[in-house]
């Protein structure tokens, strides 16, 4: 095969990793389902690259960014079928859009300017109402969720805002603010969701938005961090100001007088939705920087109950699902960044997806389809990729009064945009759907909600019994309704209990709620150590730790007979078969000094091996890393060398114990840091590693310090907490540099260049950790010791620059459409008759995946490079001189370039 000297220095340079999920176009300005072939021309190149399900069709309707009306992020359908949207940080819109079939170019666009005293003139410079991040138009009214602080372009600050047409003019007139509310930003507040019924509203708001007070709540307020396990903060400062509580729901009316606290404990879930039965569910975002630790939690899929709680914390606090004071999620998706919620239920769609909830995940361009099934209480799901793209940053979408789905683009200034999604010829039958009949058990949990928000007769009589049922959202629901009595009215009636489950769930309850009752710590201790722990389940005596936790949490350490007891107690069942026991055993044991915690805590450390099984999501990891280049490579550099994570909880909880070592058991234990540092886990991971060192430091003999600081490598880490990689950042400042104007700063001469500065430019602009040069850095991607002797100098600006201009045929990575409806990008490899041989990671790439051919109904290549376009705009000119130079040479600290001798010319 021949290939082009440019297509062959992209070969060699980009190493062949790429990225983008397309599909076929039909030959007009939309795309429906797959194909193989890849040949026809695009006529609209931001629908050609979506894959749909078959029959299914996308039609871009407007760019705002062509008009200068910025970035896009919410949107809602007001009573005459318009659409209003908002820019990320400026003005709303309203839109009349074309008909399904109609030509696009009769979309028909205003800017709003809100208020009496604004004049109606488009080119007002100042915002009256906008920046919001939430828009629901009902009960004749729109109503703004705003994520802003005041300012001079703006003067409007986050809250709920209610605007009216107060005249018949059809334009808004009064700005009511609902509540102001304390936070901003992408974890500000967020969404504003009519109820199913359509008489109240709820909204959603981000973990960095204070919980303002409300008339009534779900569950009597209790956010404390409840957790043993040693505090380390995030060490790059992002969780650094979170408050306790996490991201949250609320329930208010039309006016929003009466606001009501129905859920909390989340990360920052940016929208909400109901499904066919009237359930609330949320999608819930991760925390990427906690990659490779062990309290990371992907994004997920919640279901909303009253009262309930999902367990986000500051730093290394983090609630495990397992845990019975917070609920589970009912799927875990992956690495993501999720916006939109919303439910099929309105759409023209076949009823399959009519019963689906789309979740849009921002990161990677994916709208997830999630089918649910009734589990008992709760429900169970599967994840259907319904429709993907790359680049496609979702921020908005929306069934309209047609049918049609419709959802937004951009978020964060980027390029944004408007689209349509419709099923065959738009005309599927949309009715309301059949009427769901709860399960009993389903009953059973809703009779219980009835007894949350406040006290009300009769309820511990009701609730008491479902404590120990069998369903855990049902027992979930029952101590909440205990917890909203007065506790006067079940104390002794938990103290006289012989049942154990009923016992750990009551136990709870009073920790959570009976803060400062000393009296009722002894004996709350006492009596859940006559519990016979062999003859409960894993989950039961996971409940029990928790409750043991709990009591020590709220109510402090047992006094040191008491403290004996409980150890004796436990020792003997430490350690347990499974990671989630072993967790919260060694946490427990070691927060109670116990005389064997650190020997058989280290005996684990030494040869713990993670539960794969438990740490499955719907969207593997691997196959994210192709979809985006910038989030893509964190996944990747994770991947090729995987933080262990159960051995990271052990280290993490020794890091507390201040007894029961030996010098060969601190030996083992402080050298295993100096390996951590080794491994590759989110941008967090070091800090975290680092400060539990410190953590355990602490607790040495000061004689010893230094031998133990060297031992855990101290060598390793600079001052700011990183690995020191002896690399000077760029001082810039930087520009977004173009091929012709970097090609001209090169030509003005590349003598007396500066070695140490190129070789530093090589390693902090990336080009590092996929390229090796004169035997030193990644293995990814083609050691680049020889480029300069191949290449021109502009050959290798625009391949840095524009990476994705051209890439080779025989190293584009290639999407594979599965049955199933989803898809997988990845490099192909080799092929047989049977399957595909791909790889997908580029840290990793003598890792290699299987795909059945049976289960692939075609492929296509991608046509954007996972290397980031500009890598280098940190740079400033004598910077970008010495990276080229350093390139050029191949790293010879003795070319002419360097000692000045000669210059290196553009050829």
């Amino acid at each position: 095969m021949i290939t082009s000297r440019k297509s062959t220095f992209k070969l060699l340079l980009l190493a062949a990793t790429v990225s983008s999920v397309v599909a076929c176009n039909n030959g007009n300005d939309s795309t429906s389902g797959d194909s193989t072939s890849g040949n026809i021309g695009p006529k609209n190149a931001r629908i050609d690259a979506l894959k749909l399900p078959d029959n299914f069709k996308a039609e871009h309707l407007y760019s705002p960014g062509d008009n200068k009306q910025g970035s896009w992020v919410s949107m809602t359908f007001d009573d005459k079928g318009r659409l209003i949207v908002s820019d990320q940080y400026g003005f709303l819109y309203r839109l009349q859009l074309p008909a399904v079939g109609e030509d696009s170019s009769k979309l028909k666009i205003e800017k709003l300017i809100i208020g009496k005293d604004n004049p109606a003139d488009s080119s007002n410079a100042k915002v009256s109402m906008g920046y919001a991040q939430g828009l629901l138009y009902a009960f004749n009214s729109l109503y703004v969720m705003v994520n802003h602080n005041s300012d001079d372009k703006f003067n409007k600050g986050s809250g709920l805002y209610r605007l009216q047409d107060t005249d018949g003019d059809d334009q808004f007139d009064k700005i009511t603010l609902l509540k102001a509310l304390e936070g901003e930003g992408e974890h500000g507040p967020h969404s504003v969701v009519l109820s199913p019924d359509k008489q109240s509203i709820y909204v959603i708001a981000g973990n960095f938005t204070k919980i303002p007070e409300m008339k009534n709540y779900k569950v009597p307020p209790s956010w404390e961090i409840d957790n043993v396990l040693p505090l380390i903060r995030d060490p790059n400062g992002h969780d650094n100001t979170v408050n306790t509580h996490g991201g949250w729901i609320a329930h208010i009316d039309s006016t929003g007088t009466d606001w009501e606290l129905i859920s909390s404990g989340f990360r920052n879930p940016f929208d909400l939705t109901f499904n066919d039965a009237g359930d609330m569910f949320t999608y819930d975002s991760d925390m990427e920087w906690d990659f490779g630790t062990p309290w990371y939690r992907p994004t997920r899929i919640c279901h909303v109950t009253s009262g309930s709680e999902f367990g986000w914390r500051p730093g290394t606090e983090k609630w495990s699902p397992a845990y019975p004071d917070n609920l589970p999620a009912v799927l875990n998706i992956g690495q993501g960044c999720p916006t939109n919620f919303v439910s099929g239920g309105k759409a023209r769609f076949p009823e399959k997806y009519r019963k689906s909830l789309f979740a849009f995940d921002w990161s990677f361009g994916i709208i997830y389809a999630v089918h649910l099934q009734p589990d008992g209480a709760s429900y169970k799901a599967s994840a259907e990729e319904f429709l993907s793209g790359s680049p496609l940053p979702l921020t908005d979408g929306v069934i309209g009064p047609d049918g049609a789905l419709y959802f937004l683009t951009g978020g964060r200034r980027l390029e944004s945009d408007l689209y349509r999604v419709i099923y065959k010829d738009n005309k599927e039958d949309n009715s309301p759907l059949a009427a769901v009949t709860p399960s009993d058990a389903q009953k059973t949990r809703r009779q219980l909600e009835e007894y949350h928000g406040g006290p009300k007769a009769g309820a511990i009589d009701f609730a008491w019994p479902y404590l120990k049922n069998s369903d855990r959202f049902i027992r979930f629901a029952a101590r909440v309704a205990v917890e909203n009595q007065p506790v006067s009215e079940w104390q002794n009636k938990l103290l006289q209990e012989k049942d154990p489950e009923t016992l750990i769930q009551g136990t709870i309850a009073l920790a959570r709620q009976g803060k400062g009752k000393s009296d009722a710590k002894q004996a709350l201790l006492k009596q859940l150590t006559t519990i016979d722990y062999a003859q409960l389940s894993e989950s039961q005596q996971i409940d029990l730790l928790r409750a043991f936790e709990l009591v020590f949490a709220r109510m402090g350490k047992p006094d040191a007979a008491l403290n004996a007891q409980i150890t004796t107690y436990l020792d003997p069942h430490y350690p347990a078969k499974t990671n989630d026991l072993n967790r919260s055993l060694s946490k427990v044991l070691v927060y109670l000094d116990a005389p064997h915690a650190v020997e058989k805590t280290m005996a684990l450390l030494a040869e713990a091996k993670d539960d794969t099984a438990a740490q499955k999501t719907a969207m593997q990891s691997a196959d994210l890393i192709m979809r985006n280049p910038q989030y893509g490579l964190d996944i990747a550099g994770m991947l090729s060398k995987m933080p262990p994570l159960q051995q990271t909880w052990y280290a993490v909880a020794l890091s507390q114990a201040k007894n029961g070592w030996t010098p060969a058991l601190q030996e083992q234990y402080f050298q295993w840091f100096y390996h951590a540092f080794t491994f590759k886990g989110g941008h967090s991971f070091i800090g975290f590693i680092n400060n539990a060192r410190k953590s355990a430091l602490a607790n040495v003999p000061k004689n010893q310090f230094a031998h133990f600081n060297t031992l855990s490598g101290d060598s390793l880490i600079n001052n700011s907490g990183g690995l020191a990689q002896g690399y000077a950042q760029p001082k810039g400042p930087g520009r977004n540099w173009k091929l012709e104007q970097a090609d001209s700063v090169i030509k003005s001469g590349l003598t007396g260049r500066n070695f140490e500065q190129g070789k530093a430019m090589f390693n902090t602009s990336l080009c590092g950790s996929c390229h090796g040069m004169q035997g030193e850095g990644g293995v990814a991607g083609p050691d680049l010791t020889q480029l300069g002797t191949r290449f021109s100098t502009k050959d290798i600006l625009e391949a840095i620059i524009d990476p994705s201009k051209t890439i080779s045929d025989q190293y584009g990575a290639t999407v594979f459409a599965l049955k199933d409806g989803g898809s997988i990008v990845g490099r192909l490899v080799s092929q047989d008759k049977d399957k595909y041989i791909i790889s997908q990671n580029p840290f990793a790439p003598q890792t290699h995946r299987e795909l059945l051919k049976k289960d692939v109904t075609g492929t296509k290549v991608s046509t954007v490079s996972v290397m980031l376009p500009g890598l280098i705009n940190r740079l400033n000119e004598d910077e970008l001189k010495d990276l080229i130079a350093y390139l050029k040479s191949g790293g010879n600290k003795q070319d002419s370039v360097f000692t000045g001798s000669k210059q290196l010319t553009n050829k």
